[in-house]
Order: C-alpha cells, then sequence, then structure tokens
C-alpha cells in the first residue's frame, strides 16, 4: 500500500531532503512551498496519509497550517509532524496545542523522522 506524504517547507532544500528521506524508505512524497499551497494540495489530492511541516513559512506559516486541518473534521486523525529549527518548549507547546502529533527539532536526523512516521501509521 502506497502511503502519501505532504511535505511543507519553504526552502526547497528542506523539501528536498525529507523527500529523499521518506521516498528511500518506500513513502510517495508530495511538495508544497507553504502552508496555503499545502491545503489546497490536501483538497486537490484524493489521498494524502501524513503532513511533515516547517513553521516558518511565508503566506500561511506551519501553526496556522496545523489548525486549519484540525478544524475539518474529514482531517481529524489525519498524523501531523512538525519539523523545526524553533527549540523552545514555548514553540513545541504552540505546535502540539495547534494539533501536531509530533514535533521534531532541525537538523533533521532521518531515524527519527522514519521512526516517528512508522509509530504515527501503526
Amino acid at each position: 500500500m502506497l502511503i502519501n506524504v505532504l511535505i511543507v517547507d519553504d526552502s526547497e532544500m528542506a523539501r528536498n531532503f525529507h523527500s529523499y528521506i521518506l521516498k528511500s524508505e518506500g513513502f510517495e512524497t508530495i511538495s508544497a512551498v507553504d502552508g496555503a499551497d499545502a491545503l489546497e494540495k490536501l483538497y486537490q489530492l484524493d489521498k494524502v496519509d501524513m503532513v511533515v511541516t516547517d513553521i516558518n513559512m511565508p503566506v500561511m506559516d506551519g501553526y496556522t497550517l496545523v489548525e486549519r486541518i484540525r478544524e475539518d473534521d474529514q482531517f481529524e486523525d489525519l498524523p501531523i509532524v512538525i519539523v523545526s529549527t524553533e527549540d523552545e518548549a514555548k514553540d513545541k507547546q504552540r505546535g502540539f496545542d495547534a494539533g501536531a502529533n509530533v514535533y521534531i527539532v532541525k537538523p533533521t536526523e532521518p531515524e527519527e523522522l522514519i521512526e516517528n512516521i512508522r509509530l504515527l501509521l501503526g
């Protein structure tokens, strides 16, 4: 079964890095450049199984994206992983309050990302 992961980051390098990690583990990836782009793709695509998002992005940041996703009942169980350079407790708490399942601090360790994704997917 193919697992589709939506990767949201305004940095092309970060998107490509996360995509590479996930594809090497057999996941399919879709990229979005910010929260607004991600929401558009979430509604356009048939199947997104998980979202991996940055926080600091133009147009719509990651916190707002997570909140908007959680506002829609059809996405209430969609696993969301925040991957950010913001490493203070208040940032992590804000991410969890918005509705994220996991908060990972960059630089991303591939094993940590994959392990968390596998745990969330059960």
